[in-house]
């Protein structure tokens, strides 16, 4: 089996762009949810949880020379990151040998509703440019121009679970030997107010007191009190590559992509599967040549909501009975729920709990709940002196799971 390594990653996070700015706050627990007030004309005012990004979208510059989506801009920053620590340039890969596989659940969100309100509030023109600037796949479409990749480009919509299932068929590529070279990710910007309205209609965002109090500790994954999520938003981007193109280009690694699945409950549109879960858990085990006791670290989706958190402990119950419990860490805590871009930004803090033998904590969670049976690493971080192998989980609406496993580097 061809060995699928990750020579570079980049962020844009709530928790700070540069990495050595986002593992301070990762593994200190620092949270970046803010408690903020939303006020729309005819709507009675609400005060949200959200992290947002320090993220100047007008910085970017797109290769399409047309408006960028706050999205789009996110994912070409961190692709740019991603790119520059993979030391990967026009020189170093065929481009009829590299692709991008990019997630987003509901990208170019933030410029439809901006659009909408353009057209029923303000009445004015529509911008000529508003289909090519917030179509779902345009942050796929700036990477691919960027990058000059023929390969393939292509993108996910599978809700939260989008991103990692990006990442996995961009690993499947790369493996089977259709492309040398991946740029994998995916981003999402969805902090404007018709979004926030309509997942504030769902009611599973975790209330914030007015005047935004305590807003840092709203999102408690696996915590007996938890009682919703925050609002995120941001990009990661990957390079994954074969270890043969890597090496032919002199570059290096300290991880490896191991392990993919992804599967459906076929149960429920929002209420997840523990069997579903489970079972895709075991073929990412299956996937990588491990088995469950060789996980020492779980970045679990936890999104601190009371079905979802209930459904995923009992699913790493059954997958690690009669095996030492993994450390699990809920990083939604802290850089709250990014939505189609959470599996990859939590593979990135996966890949820093694996390469610095360090489990991040679960912000804000004082008390686990009694009837999970999870080794949740809260307080502060937990030093893995024997950690090999980490797995990343993301399940979403309409019954999509998808697990990602990665390695040390041999």
């Amino acid at each position: 089996m061809t060995e699928v390594c990750i020579t570079g990653y980049g962020v844009v996070s709530p928790l700070g762009d540069a990495i050595d700015r986002f593992d301070t706050a990762l593994f200190e627990g620092r949270s970046a949810i803010r408690g903020e007030l939303l006020e729309v004309a005819g709507q009675d005012p609400c005060w949200l949880p959200l992290a947002r990004c320090e993220f100047d979208a007008g910085r970017v510059r797109a290769p399409s020379k047309l408006p960028l989506d706050r999205g789009s801009a996110m994912a070409l920053a961190a692709a740019e990151s991603a790119a520059a620590a993979a030391t990967l340039n026009a020189d170093s890969v065929d481009p009829l040998r590299l692709a991008v596989y990019w997630g987003s659940g509901m990208g170019g969100a933030s410029t439809f509703d901006a659009n909408c309100r353009a057209l029923y509030a303000d009445h004015r023109r529509m911008r000529p440019t508003s289909v090519v600037t917030g179509m779902p796949n345009a942050p796929l479409a700036e990477l691919a121009l960027r990058f000059g990749a023929r390969a393939a480009a292509l993108g996910y919509a599978c809700a939260c679970a989008s991103a990692a299932v990006a990442i996995g068929e961009g690993l499947r590529a790369v493996r089977e030997g259709r492309v040398d070279v991946a740029i994998v990710g995916g981003s999402e910007a969805l902090i404007s107010p018709g979004v926030m309205l309509a997942w504030q209609a769902m009611r599973v965002l975790a209330p914030v007191a007015a005047g935004g109090a305590g807003a840092d500790a709203a999102c408690r994954p696996f915590g007996a009190d938890r009682n919703g999520f925050a609002l995120g938003e941001g990009a990661a981007a990957l390079v994954l590559e074969s270890a043969a193109h890597a090496r032919s280009r002199g570059a290096t690694w300290r991880s490896r992509l191991a392990g993919y699945a992804t599967n459906c409950d076929a149960r429920h549109i929002t209420q997840p599967d523990p069997e579903g879960q489970q079972r895709a858990m075991a073929d990412a085990l299956r996937d990588a040549g491990l088995s469950a006791a060789d996980i020492g670290h779980v970045n679990a989706h936890g999104t601190a909501t009371q079905a979802g958190d209930a459904a995923e402990a009992e699913s790493l119950r059954r997958l690690f009975t009669g095996n030492a419990a993994p450390a699990v860490s809920g990083t939604k805590a802290i850089v709250g729920h990014l939505l189609g871009a959470g599996g990859a930004l939590e593979l990135v803090a996966t890949l820093r709990a694996l390469e610095r033998r360090l489990a991040p904590p679960t912000g804000a969670v004082d008390r686990v709940d009694p009837a999970f049976e999870i080794d949740l690493v809260r307080g502060g971080a937990r030093e893995l002196p024997a950690l090999r192998h980490a797995m990343s989980n993301s399940f979403a609406f309409g019954g999509t799971n998808a697990v990602l496993i990665a390695s040390a580097a041999d």
